[in-house]
């Protein structure tokens, strides 16, 4: 799904590293990390991935405490023919947008969120708005062992945003990064990157 990003794991082949940027809604602007597992089993009838979050989320869906996302309240019974990492994937991108939750559901894992929705819903806009913005303080707090990276912006990712600016006609008004990358193929992406870091050090020598 758009704006959800998942790379295997060096180290163990059932474990993956994602992120989530999310776009609109109560949520926007958050960049939540996540952690998600197959277990030893998986795909049989079942085996459930777990999905934990390492960035702190404040949601009715997600548990307060292990950041573990309420996959089996979705997916009571996981069917392997059905049932695919990217199911988990599409239902973990919307609990950011979902509107509204059902009554009297004691299987969510944060009630303490949920009564909030349902009895005061500026204040739970004001503990949403705290949680993204302790995720963007910690985007670049690079879990250990994770695949998934963040670094600050140096000058050589200014000058490849530049290029494929310019190579694809884009602005900022009409094509975030989502659109750009639906047009890119993979060789010339490495052949933008090429010309961007030679750019870079031609620079940096003149300075």
């Amino acid at each position: 799904p758009v704006g959800v990003y998942l790379l295997p794991s060096f180290d163990d082949i059932r474990l993956f590293h994602g992120v989530v940027f999310v776009r609109r809604g109560m949520f926007t602007n958050g960049v939540f990390k996540f952690e998600l597992r197959c277990p030893l089993k998986y795909n049989d009838a079942g085996t459930h991935p777990t999905v934990k979050f390492t960035s702190y989320v404040y949601n009715p869906h997600v548990h307060p405490t292990t950041g573990e996302v309420d996959i089996k309240r979705e997916y009571p019974r996981w069917d392997s023919n059905r049932h695919f990492l990217t199911t988990v994937l599409t239902y973990v991108k919307r609990i950011f947008y979902t509107r509204e939750y059902q009554d009297e559901d004691d299987k969510y894992p944060n009630q303490e969120a949920l009564k909030l929705y349902k009895t005061d819903l500026e204040g739970f806009r004001r503990r949403v708005a705290e949680c993204v913005r302790e995720s963007q303080k910690g985007v670049y707090l690079n879990e250990n062992g994770s695949t998934i990276k963040f670094t600050k912006e140096e000058k050589v990712h200014e000058i490849l945003r530049d290029l494929m600016k310019q190579r694809y006609g884009a602005n900022d008004d009409k094509m975030n990064a989502d659109d750009i990358a639906r047009v890119v193929t993979r060789e010339e992406t490495l052949e933008l990157i090429k010309q961007a870091r030679s750019l870079s050090m031609a620079r940096n020598s003149e300075e």
